[in-house]
């Protein structure tokens, strides 16, 4: 059996420690919080039926979810077939992150009532991050052999929720009392709240510092070619349209995109939005960081060990274990009362969560062929981001019409149940040979001309 390169699966997951800590601490269990306490005031109770704080800061924070998510869908299949074509994936990959960062940075100068800005702010900086992942994805196929995907993709995972908890931990003692000498820094509305902003800053830096040796020492193997713009716009779409019209070819991989369009929902709204229930639904304050640092714990743990699972016994059935355990957490999280309640299911969560993006991950990469991998990971984001659309679009829709957050996150379970039901009927092993099929038929055809 062949082995990865080490150095280079190493320069591979630091990227995931560096830049989940924008998606930690932006995305997931700081900002939101306080976009939805902080910067969005009074003034924008007109834009919902509901009039309290925290409900229409969720309510705008599913739109911004939802408007990145949109960009993201319509870009990355042809971005991913651009840079399969000209052997530029790291290039499309560094532009996209140094985005992240700048927009990051930005936000910082953001404060109450500017609701607008922090918004457009945050989608362009979502986008980045976003798009910079599907070039990041893209690289697991030539880092890791097909007997070690598995693994790489979990370790690669499991280092992204040890960076993001770690970093998570720094801003602990920015903002609360919980670490020694804690908060670090002034905050409250006389202090212009520098102890929240700054947390962005800290983002930004670790996002750079870790994403270094990617940058600077992973080189990517495909031939360099290139072209004028108008072609590569031609190339793209041509690739693209090509791609799709095998996609029936490759009906297995269809099943799987299907699938996690739907159990995606799920955890894409779970993940974003779970600052804000906890602090709407429980009233539970800065204590909810220790919880968040627990949930990344479980998440890397997970994600590490559920590798060798994935290796062992294949992606499909270790995404039924994830999605099985998803939905349990999901009915705990919704109908217990009790912050103890919420502790257990957020523990499960964060243990299944990151097997679940793991192995999604890994098996796609095993049932498209390794000429298509960039492109065919454009339609894998396409999947996630309509999913980052439909998830918190449905959150948001039903939190608008009730006001009542229990019940729209319930109806998140019903996206992990659903998703369970289409997975069933991905068959995985003839996938993978038919992957390798296409594979060795398209170096065959390349090797006679």
């Amino acid at each position: 059996m062949s082995t990865p390169d080490r150095a280079n699966v190493r320069r591979w997951a630091l990227y995931d420690f560096g830049s989940s800590a924008f998606n930690t601490l932006v995305v997931t269990f700081i900002y939101s919080r306080f976009f939805a306490d902080v910067i969005v005031t009074s003034g924008e109770a007109a834009l919902t039926v509901c009039t309290t704080g925290d409900t229409v800061g969720a309510i705008l924070w599913t739109r911004a979810i939802n408007v990145s998510a949109l960009i993201v869908a319509v870009l990355m299949p042809v971005l991913g077939a651009v840079a399969d074509y000209s052997g530029r994936k790291k290039l499309f990959l560094v532009g996209f992150a140094l985005q992240a960062i700048v927009f990051t940075c930005l936000l910082f100068f953001v404060g109450p009532g500017q609701a607008t800005a922090a918004i457009l702010l945050f989608v362009i900086a979502n986008v980045g991050f976003e798009a910079a992942n599907v070039f990041y994805n893209a690289f697991l196929p030539e880092i890791a052999t097909k007997e070690t995907m598995g693994r790489v993709s979990g370790y690669g995972f499991f280092l992204g929720y040890i960076g993001g908890m770690i970093c998570l931990v720094f801003a602990l003692g920015m903002v609360t009392e919980y670490l020694p000498g804690g908060p670090w820094l002034p905050g409250g509305e006389a202090a212009g709240y520098l102890n929240v902003r700054a947390t962005l800053l800290l983002v930004a830096v670790w996002f750079t510092v870790f994403s270094l040796p990617l940058f600077l020492g992973l080189e990517e193997r495909a031939e360099r070619r290139s072209a004028g713009v108008t072609d590569y716009a031609r190339i793209g779409f041509g690739r693209l349209a090509n791609t799709l019209h095998h996609l029936r070819d490759l009906r297995e991989a269809a099943k799987l995109l299907l699938a996690r369009m739907i159990y995606n929902d799920g955890l894409v709204t779970v993940i974003s939005l779970a600052a804000i229930y906890a602090g709407a639904v429980l009233g539970i304050g800065n204590e909810f960081i220790l919880i968040a640092i627990a949930l990344n714990v479980a998440a890397g743990l997970g994600a590490w060990a559920f590798g060798f699972v994935d290796d062992r016994i294949g992606g499909k059935k270790t995404l039924i274990i994830t999605l099985v355990g998803l939905t349990l957490a999901g009915i705990v999280g919704v109908t217990w009362t009790s912050i103890a309640g919420f502790w257990v299911a957020a523990t499960v969560i964060g243990i299944m969560m990151g097997p679940n993006q793991s192995a999604s991950r890994s098996l796609f990469a095993k049932l498209v062929p390794e000429h298509k991998h960039g492109e065919m990971f454009g339609l894998f984001a396409f999947s996630g981001k309509m999913s980052s659309l439909l998830g918190p679009l449905a959150y948001g829709t039903v939190l608008s019409a009730t006001c009542d957050h229990r019940l729209a996150m319930g109806t998140i379970v019903l996206f992990f149940v659903v998703g369970l039901g289409i997975l069933g009927f991905v068959r995985e092993e003839e996938g993978i040979r038919l992957a390798q099929s296409l594979h060795e038929e398209y170096t065959a055809t390349n090797a006679r001309a």
